[in-house]
């Protein structure tokens, strides 16, 4: 009879055989796995600030905007006095840090 075995076998514990557990550690080895490389990945972030970049975030139309610049760009940006006349004290500021003169 269908029901008497079915009772059977739901009564009996269940039997990890060799392929079972392989296949429940190879998950939990790539969990682990996972988690260690994204540990990795956050602790050597490779993302520094360069010294000679500028940053300025501001209220802008939609919201806010951002103004950032490295190197040369930044340069031409600290000395053109009336471009950015909305934010002159936070580029003057950041200007500053990286080591730009500001003109104006």
């Amino acid at each position: 009879m269908i029901m008497m075995d079915r009772s059977r076998r739901l009564a009996e514990p269940l039997h990890w055989g060799r392929r079972e557990k392989i296949a429940v550690w190879a998950v939990a080895a790539c969990i682990v796995l996972g988690l260690a490389g994204l540990g990795i990945a956050t602790l050597a972030d490779g993302s520094h600030a360069r010294r000679d970049c500028i940053d300025v975030t501001f209220a802008s139309t939609l919201g806010a905007s951002r103004l950032h610049a490295c190197g040369g760009q930044a340069k031409q940006i600290c000395a053109s006095p009336g471009q950015y006349r909305q934010v002159a004290a936070d580029l003057r500021a950041a200007c500053a840090r990286a080591g730009f003169r500001r003109s104006g």
